[in-house]
């Protein structure tokens, strides 16, 4: 590329200078010709007054000198003397002083001009100034060497600038070429600086864009593995606690080894799904998110996976999961207390993802504590939220923030458990809170965002009711 446009300015340039310095080196070449030709013509005319006044050969030598002193004034007389140097022919005289009419004529070794002067008798005189081919070319070619420097300078000079624009997008191109190279063999990492040309600016601007794109997604295909994954442990521990509790049954140990075998498979792939997001590039714009949250799953389940016509009601599905966890809790010599409002719970959640959040927390109950440890599961409605409350009579958690950073946990688990709760809270407006429970244990709070429509029939019913209440006190 760099060649091609250095051809094409030379090649430009070159045709623009000559088409303006060729003409222009003719035009100054006629410039001095006929400035040397008018200061000749105007010499000769000087001697006329004296050629009419002292038609003496004497007077004329005196008045010729003083004009001239370079031997280029000549007075022809009538009888065939000439006072000065002659140059001009005999055939140019004498056709001069037939046609008594003044002639310029190139000669040899320069340019002549005759001109006649008619004297008594019917004579005429013949004045001649000679110019030499020097003076008629003086300045002309210290004149075009000046130019054809200017013209050699303007041609480099072009050349040398396209060239150095060509470098210039030759690198941008090249940075680019490297960086999808890059891009294609998985390093997510690179990026560009966008430079060169406009058109080349937008490129490298529009690949960075995709290279945060794919990186992005990427990283959330490898959560939604991850996340997944984890739902897996909620059936494989009932699974695991109900093998426990066959006893010495044959087959059983051989069910209780595949059983932790599945799970320390389980564990791994949720690891190596997981392992791109430690090495995640800097500077991946992911979007505005809360606090402590993964911008990643908040768009999925705020986009791709949550979807806004469908809702459900936290308070049955929840105690549909309680349910099942209650087998396993009377097997562990756990208490188990379920309370919920009887007012309407709906909130724009799907309800595997629900029932996925109520699973992992009263999971990590079961995981997390010993057996006989008693828990409670409680929904309340609010003006503008659910809120689902897991506690339980363990030890607590003694660093809530670790706790909430996905994929930090430090029971041995994958950490993913509160993350997906406070996900589904995260994707309905709301949030997650651990506190001390009255229990002893930790306190884990779920507040869900109501569905709109739910939101205004709740308003107008509180409006109504403070209505009535107000109209009962005014009487």
């Amino acid at each position: 590329m760099r060649a091609t446009l250095a051809t094409v300015a030379l090649v430009v340039t070159s045709m623009v200078t000559l088409s303006f310095l060729v003409p222009l080196a003719l035009l100054l070449r006629t410039q001095v010709h006929t400035q040397a030709t008018l200061t000749a013509e105007q010499r000769a005319v000087a001697v006329v007054p004296a050629l009419a006044l002292s038609p003496g050969p004497a007077d004329l030598a005196r008045t010729v000198a003083g004009l001239d002193s370079a031997g280029r004034l000549c007075v022809h007389l009538p009888d065939g003397q000439a006072v000065g140097t002659a140059h001009a022919p005999a055939a140019l005289l004498a056709q001069v002083v037939r046609g008594r009419s003044a002639v310029a004529r190139a000669v040899p070794g320069g340019w002549d001009y005759l001109q006649p002067v008619l004297m008594g008798h019917d004579q005429v005189s013949v004045v001649e100034e000679f110019v030499p081919q020097a003076e008629l070319n003086r300045g002309v070619a210290r004149a075009w060497a000046v130019m054809a420097v200017l013209a050699v300078g303007l041609v480099a000079g072009s050349v040398l600038l396209a060239d150095r624009l060509g470098a210039r997008v030759v690198r941008a191109s090249r940075r680019l070429s490297a960086a999808s190279v890059a891009l294609g063999d998985g390093d997510l990492a690179v990026r560009v600086e966008p430079t060169g040309p406009p058109e080349l600016q937008a490129a490298g601007k529009a690949f960075n864009t995709m290279a945060d794109r794919v990186a992005h997604l990427l990283a959330t295909e490898r959560e939604l593995v991850a996340d997944l994954s984890h739902r897996l442990r909620t059936p494989l521990t009932a699974l695991s606690l109900a093998a426990e509790r066959i006893g010495p049954v044959p087959g059983a140990p051989r069910l209780s080894a595949a059983i932790h075998h599945l799970e320390s498979e389980l564990d791994e792939i949720i690891v190596a799904a997981r392992t791109p997001l430690a090495t995640r590039p800097v500077g991946v714009d992911r979007g505005p998110a809360p606090r402590g949250a993964s911008p990643a799953r908040s768009e999925r389940h705020s986009g791709e996976t949550r979807r806004a016509d469908e809702t459900c009601q936290v308070a049955e599905l929840a105690r549909h999961r309680v349910g099942f966890w209650s087998v396993l809790a009377e097997q562990q010599g756990r208490t188990c207390t379920f309370e919920a409002t009887d007012e309407p719970t709906p909130v724009r959640l799907p309800d595997d993802h629900l029932a996925a959040a109520v699973d992992a927390l009263v999971g990590n109950v079961f995981r997390h504590t010993p057996d006989g440890t008693a828990f409670a599961v409680s929904v309340q409605r609010t003006a503008q939220s659910v809120l689902l409350v897991v506690e339980d009579g363990g030890r607590g958690i003694e660093d809530p923030d670790s706790a909430l950073s996905r994929g930090v946990s430090k029971g041995g688990s994958t950490g993913l458990g509160l993350d997906i709760a406070r996900t589904a809270a995260q994707s309905t407006r709301g949030h997650l809170r651990i506190q001390r429970s009255e229990l002893g244990g930790a306190r884990v709070e779920v507040a869900l965002g109501l569905a709109a429509d739910s939101r205004r029939t709740l308003g107008r019913a509180w409006r109504h009711r403070r209505r009535r209440a107000a109209e009962s006190a005014g009487r």
